[in-house]
């Protein structure tokens, strides 16, 4: 289903990007596409969002209540737009594929580091600068500590893959002896 989503999801996240990119407001969108799905996928509204059973009108006026002054006019039009064309379970989809345009837009790479020993500041530092030499954008990193990597870290940067960790280069041996 995650293939299937996202191609639905595609054309929205193009269409909202080029909205937002035309009058200026990425963040602004980036804002409220984040806010509604986390309402469209809390405990609560999850079980109205996928009810058949629930008319169309009413589950708009409720989001829009609950959205508030977290979404403008023309956010809210996506709402209407999504829950007319039974689309309104893709918005997560439509967000993270938003926030993929912004980045590429902005020139920034998210990165996540997973690395056998917490890392600090300073290394992380290193390692963003390092990245941004080799990609040549700004980069953003998260981290993670996995003891099971034994040494070393484990860099992944949308599809490319940097596994400098231990396990991997056992793993990697282990493939060569054919173990």
């Amino acid at each position: 289903m995650a293939g299937e989503a996202t191609t639905i999801a595609r054309p929205y996240a193009e269409a909202v990007f080029a909205r937002a990119e035309e009058s200026g407001k990425l963040d602004v969108w980036s804002d409220m596409l984040s806010f509604l799905t986390t309402v469209v996928e809390s405990q609560e509204m999850a079980p109205i969002v996928g009810n058949p059973l629930i008319e169309q009108d009413a589950l708009v006026s409720l989001l829009l209540e609950i959205a508030g002054d977290n979404v403008d006019e023309e956010g809210g039009n996506l709402i209407k737009v999504l829950v007319e064309n039974g689309r309104l379970n893709v918005l997560p989809e439509i967000d993270a594929l938003f926030e993929e345009l912004k980045a590429d837009k902005e020139r920034v790479s998210k990165v996540h580091v997973t690395s056998a020993f917490a890392l600090d500041a300073a290394q992380e530092k290193l390692i963003a600068e390092a990245l941004k030499a080799k990609l040549g954008r700004n980069v953003t990193i998260t981290s993670e500590k996995d003891p099971e990597l034994i040494g070393g870290i484990h860099i992944r940067a949308g599809d490319m893959v940097i596994d400098g960790s231990v396990r991997g280069q056992l793993q990697q041996l282990a493939n060569e002896l054919g173990i």
